[in-house]
């Protein structure tokens, strides 16, 4: 499952299961963040699959590198599975496009640096403590 889940980034099963498979799939993601060749040895036992190896190690890896923990979510479903009605749920890796949900991105990016960076991007700039104060005698006198 845990391949499965490398490959497509998002898998369907039943609530234990996603719950086991999500404890998996973090620490596999820790050996892709290492990137060593143990790492690479230790995830070789876990991944079935060659092209799911590399794209662990190449793609995988790196998009998680800043974040500490938390690599993939499970959202239960509503509706349960015909026949045994046994309880759904979606086991899915956070920071990907085309998640159900966007993730709260990690603590370190969340600074008040990186708001200032990204106004001054767009071609904002930051207001001075002088014209803060000017609008503030403005609009309330």
């Amino acid at each position: 499952m845990v391949t499965s889940l490398i490959v497509h980034e998002r898998i369907q099963t039943t609530v234990p299961k996603a719950k086991e498979v999500r404890l998996l799939a973090d620490r596999i993601i820790r050996f892709g963040k290492e990137g060593t060749v143990a790492a690479r040895q230790r995830a070789n036992r876990i991944v079935r699959e060659k092209p799911a190896l590399t794209k662990l190690f190449e793609v995988l890896g790196p998009r998680y590198q800043d974040r500490d923990g938390g690599y993939t979510r499970v959202l239960k479903l509503a509706k349960q599975r015909k026949g045994d009605n046994a309880p759904m749920a979606i086991v899915e890796y956070v920071d990907r496009p085309g998640e159900i949900r966007a993730a709260r991105p990690p603590v370190n990016r969340r600074s008040p640096e990186t708001l200032s960076q990204v106004l001054a991007d767009m071609g904002i700039s930051p207001l001075t403590p002088a014209q803060i104060e000017s609008l503030r005698k403005q609009y309330n006198p």
